[in-house]
């Protein structure tokens, strides 16, 4: 059986406190969602939205897992920051991927850390 996730990449050299930092996770995990097939997102939500926070380095990081999860045509959703509180107006701090098969978001980022 088929089954979905969501990965949310972090940018670590931003150091982000962590009320920003699940500020804008929660930014990336819904702009995603809003973005992805209605289907895809039921069947996601019935199987309890398994979501990952993983960390990548800095932005050169950040937007080649971003790229890689667009040429295998799955859904991303790039967090800009409007510069408010703690990082210069349009940071781009995170990342969501999908929700989408797992296996295929695997096969992108299987290879980086958790938060």
């Amino acid at each position: 059986m088929q089954e979905y996730k969501q990965v949310i990449l972090v940018r670590q050299d931003l150091q982000l406190p962590k009320g920003k930092l699940a500020a804008q996770v929660g930014h990336a995990c819904v702009e995603a969602v809003l973005r992805s097939d209605k289907e895809i997102v039921k069947v996601w939500h019935a199987e309890g939205m398994k979501k990952i926070v993983l960390k990548v380095k800095d932005i050169k990081e950040l937007k080649k897992y971003m790229q890689l999860a667009k040429d295998a045509d799955i859904v991303t959703a790039l967090i800009t920051d409007a510069g408010k509180t703690v990082v210069a107006p349009g940071t781009e701090t995170c990342c969501a991927i999908g929700p989408s098969d797992e296996e295929d978001i695997d096969s992108i980022t299987g290879d980086l850390k958790m938060l």
